[in-house]
């Protein structure tokens, strides 16, 4: 197997297949209304993540059984995660937070995804989730958006945080016991092969349990959008997105589980998308190319506990 795939990790530990259902929340993110900053990071469309999530206006539960009924139906599937996925899902007063987990915890959920940035991480908020993660047995991960390792990039697209923040929130959510997925755009305009290779060593150096990696995609209207239509930046090329996934496969820590290596994403109004071609064909090709390279992840996982001092050990 080429890469630790997210599916194979689910189905191995529930026993069966596992699917996550998607929550949309009536909130927004303190990068985009002045607490942090304004105008959100500079890809980020109105809709955030959720193009295709059920309205923010239904009830918790009510969008659970709604998409559990769905997906249980069309695939035979038994078990789900509820996936709290747009914006800022810690972004809001800790009773309102804690009632909208609660309302997700029905009977063939067996595990909670909460996405969310570096600067939303809380104790308070932590202690809860540990609390139901105990009492009901729960997988609970927390999605943390970083991007990148360069804070220069990390500043050019307006993320409102840099390392420190990041660091600092896997550290305070790994203290209770939760796992952390870490979000990764490998096909930023001013990210290089370097980038790429220290989002792998800084990730795997931190205990990271997964990670989701996105290639870029443009929305017209964004501050990114505005920038591409004035040739501001070019984006890479296809070829050059798959040798770098490959790449950062490679110096990933091979227990690190990988929920996607490219991402679905929104057509309508869109200027840029995955190089106008399907996503899983982009994913079938980067698997094929690791295939004929004898390629894997954890390949070049060789640099952490000192390597420079194994040399004097038996």
């Amino acid at each position: 197997m080429a890469y630790n795939i997210y599916s194979k990790y689910l189905k191995d530990k529930f026993g069966e297949k596992v699917y996550k259902l998607p929550i949309n929340l009536p909130l927004s993110c303190p990068n985009r209304d002045g607490c942090i900053a304004t105008g959100g990071c500079s890809f980020c469309g109105e809709e955030g993540g959720s193009f295709e999530n059920l309205s923010n206006s239904i009830p918790v539960k009510e969008q659970i059984l709604k998409n559990m009924n769905y997906i249980g139906k069309r695939y035979n599937a038994k078990k789900f995660i509820a996936y709290f996925q747009n914006f800022s899902n810690t972004y809001l007063p800790i009773e309102d937070f804690k009632t909208h987990i609660k309302e997700s915890i029905i009977d063939n959920i067996v595990g909670i995804s909460i996405s969310t940035r570096p600067d939303c991480i809380n104790d308070l908020y932590l202690e809860f989730l540990k609390e139901i993660k105990d009492e009901h047995d729960l997988d609970i991960t927390i999605e943390l958006g970083l991007q990148t390792v360069n804070y220069h990039s990390l500043v050019k697209i307006n993320r409102g945080h840099t390392l420190g923040e990041f660091i600092d929130a896997v550290l305070k959510v790994k203290k209770y016991g939760l796992r952390v997925c870490t979000h990764l755009i490998l096909n930023l305009p001013w990210d290089n092969m370097l980038d790429t290779i220290e989002n792998a060593k800084f990730v795997s150096s931190l205990g990271i349990d997964e990670v989701k990696l996105h290639a870029l995609y443009i929305v017209r209207g964004t501050r990114l959008g505005n920038q591409y239509e004035n040739k501001e930046f070019e984006m890479i090329t296809r070829d050059e997105y798959i040798e770098r996934v490959i790449i950062f496969l490679e110096y990933l820590d091979p227990t690190i589980v990988i929920q996607r290596i490219i991402g679905r994403a929104p057509k309508d109004n869109a200027l840029f998308v995955n190089w106008n071609e399907s996503w899983w064909k982009i994913r079938d090709d980067i698997v094929l190319t690791m295939k004929s390279r004898d390629s894997y992840q954890g390949k070049k996982f060789d640099y952490l506990n000192g390597k420079a001092v194994r040399q004097f050990q038996n």
